[in-house]
């Protein structure tokens, strides 16, 4: 033994406090909010091989159909990687959960049938490159869904989302 301690390799993305929110909170607004038909939406009649970035606490899994002959979940987050794996094991088709961030996809390029991007391009790094990857992932032909949020209407609204997205999240999460 020579003394040295092996260091362990960190995270691409760490937010242990957002993790232990979104585990709360995404339930809660799957039943409430409505998001959970979204999300049953958004999957409806998709086939073959899927990739999903930020799969978080792998809320989709429950939704993808009997046709998907397997899910890639990339998720940066340890903490809600470790929940997708549960959800993993709960889900009716096969689900690999994956390290990884969404602007440089552990992958082969044209290797998916679909792509699914679900409340997560909000909090990429890049957008643009998270979208070319996507793209760079996905066969010829192949389908990107994707179920996000926008600005707020009104300038009001508006103004307040960019004023918290610029203190209070970048803090908290």
């Amino acid at each position: 033994m020579t003394g040295r301690t092996r260091k362990i390799p960190r995270d691409a993305v760490h937010h242990p406090l957002f993790a232990r929110v979104y585990e709360k909170v995404g339930p809660i607004a799957d039943e409430r909010a409505g998001v959970g038909a979204r999300r049953r939406e958004l999957l409806a009649g998709v086939s073959g091989r899927v990739i999903e970035i930020g799969a978080g606490s792998g809320l989709n899994f429950a939704h993808y159909p009997g046709a998907v002959s397997e899910v890639v979940a990339i998720e940066p987050e340890r903490r809600l990687r470790q929940a997708a794996l549960q959800a993993a094991r709960r889900a009716e088709v096969p689900v690999d959960v994956v390290p990884g961030a969404a602007e440089a996809l552990p992958v082969k390029s044209e290797a998916f049938d679909a792509a699914v991007s679900s409340l997560v391009l909000c909090s990429v790094r890049d957008v643009e490159r998270s979208l070319a990857e996507l793209l760079r992932v996905l066969r010829p032909g192949g389908e990107l869904r994707f179920f996000e949020h926008g600005r707020a209407p009104g300038r009001v609204q508006a103004a307040v989302q960019r004023a918290v997205d610029r203190t209070v999240w970048p803090v908290l999460f």
